[in-house]
């Protein structure tokens, strides 16, 4: 009996240990990024410095005239090209007639946003600007942004990334609500103290600018599903920081659930692969060279998706109760209780900071059916786990 208890002893402490230790670092990370870097005044160039506003764009044609009119009104001063990447429809000619320059791209044999932004790049190589901003084709930059991402990353030498967040209206449902407020605490708060903690961030996608002397040498043209997560984790290991201006925000509309399932199977997929080979690798080699960058980097990368983090410790948390009824010994149980308790707390505090105007409190009690929707997603990592790109459908588009 004496053998028995002591080895589920250690089984509780194999099962608590490692979640409390996810759970202590997400609440340091969202701790440190509750405090804004009160950058509210839109800036002025300093600088004489040249941009262009770079924006893949694949069938586009429902929105894409829209999206180059709100850059030239948000960056008046900016270039703006257009890709055309494998379109089937008028999004070349509808860019041009609104103003942007246009490129168009036909190679079906290689689909994504990674060979369009390469195929740009080397057309902007005949008269290179000082910097380059990435913009999705339904994205909306704020007033001022483009200038605080232009003048930083000229000035830095770095990669400058921007917040991106998802828009709300009214007739959002509760669960597109949770997903969106689940993006805010990743793209903003997270993002935020991780930039504290490490000194640089990862990259979104979209609202990113690059010096073009880096830009010009990155390996972009890739196939892979999370092409942005991948050329962060490459840029932190050549020890280059992806800088975090959270003056600068990027916005797009959100999708409904129906429509967003793919995208977020793609995003979830792609990212635990990646955390899986480099999320460990990165910590250890960070401690190895004494950089807090890479720990912190490596560390990020170790958290789960909030949904499955939260059911991750709703299971340890039934599985180590049993442990404890059965053996008598509750300190495994206290350690992942206290651990999971102040991580909700914090996630609390950053609603109340953050994200009452994304998310009301009404919607956010609707996370348990929010935490089962994914549950297909994350089963489907393991049985039919998505690899490729895909494009959520824009709204007012046909099924």
């Amino acid at each position: 009996m004496h053998d028995m208890q002591f080895a589920l002893m250690i089984l509780a402490w194999l099962m608590a240990i490692p979640l409390s230790i996810i759970l202590i670092y997400l609440t340091a990370e969202i701790a440190s990024g509750l405090t804004r870097s009160g950058k509210d005044a839109a800036p002025v160039m300093s600088g004489n410095w040249s941009g262009v506003i770079l924006v893949p764009a694949h069938n586009e044609a429902s929105g894409i005239a829209a999206t180059v009119e709100a850059l030239q009104f948000s960056a008046p001063d900016c270039r703006i090209l257009v890709v055309a990447d494998n379109c089937t429809d008028e999004t070349a000619s509808l860019a041009r007639t609104a103003g942007a320059e246009t490129i168009s791209r036909s190679d079906p044999d290689h689909r994504g946003k990674g060979f369009a932004l390469a195929y740009g790049r080397d057309f902007l190589a005949k008269a290179p600007p000082d910097a380059v901003v990435v913009i999705d084709a339904d994205c909306r930059l704020s007033e001022g942004s483009v200038a605080r991402l232009v003048e930083k990353a000229v000035t830095s030498g770095e990669p400058v990334q921007s917040v991106n967040l998802l828009e709300r209206t009214v007739t959002t449902s509760p669960l597109v609500d949770i997903s969106n407020f689940a993006m805010l605490v990743k793209n903003l708060v997270r993002a935020r103290g991780l930039a504290r903690m490490g000194g640089g961030v990862l990259l979104f996608g979209t609202g990113m600018a690059f010096p073009w002397k880096l830009f010009a040498r990155l390996d972009l043209a890739t196939s892979n599903a999370v092409e942005d997560i991948e050329l962060g984790l490459a840029l932190a290991r050549r020890g280059v920081k992806v800088s975090f201006e959270d003056g600068a925000l990027v916005t797009s509309p959100a999708a409904s659930i129906a429509d967003s399932k793919g995208q977020r199977s793609r995003w979830e997929h792609g990212f635990l692969q990646a955390a899986a080979h480099n999320g460990l690798p990165l910590l250890f080699s960070g401690l190895r060279q004494r950089s807090r960058h890479l720990v912190a980097i490596g560390a990020h990368m170790l958290v789960p998706p909030l949904a499955m983090l939260m059911l991750l410790s709703i299971f340890m948390l039934l599985g180590v109760s049993i442990i404890a009824f059965w053996s008598g010994y509750y300190a495994p149980l206290l350690v992942l209780l206290v651990s999971f308790f102040g991580a909700v707390t914090l996630l609390l505090v950053a609603w109340w900071k953050e994200g009452r105007d994304v998310i009301t409190y009404k919607s956010l009690m609707r996370f348990p059916f929010y935490i089962m929707w994914k549950i297909p997603i994350y089963l489907g990592f393991f049985t039919s786990r998505q690899t490729g790109w895909n494009r959520t459908r824009r709204d007012g588009e046909k099924p």
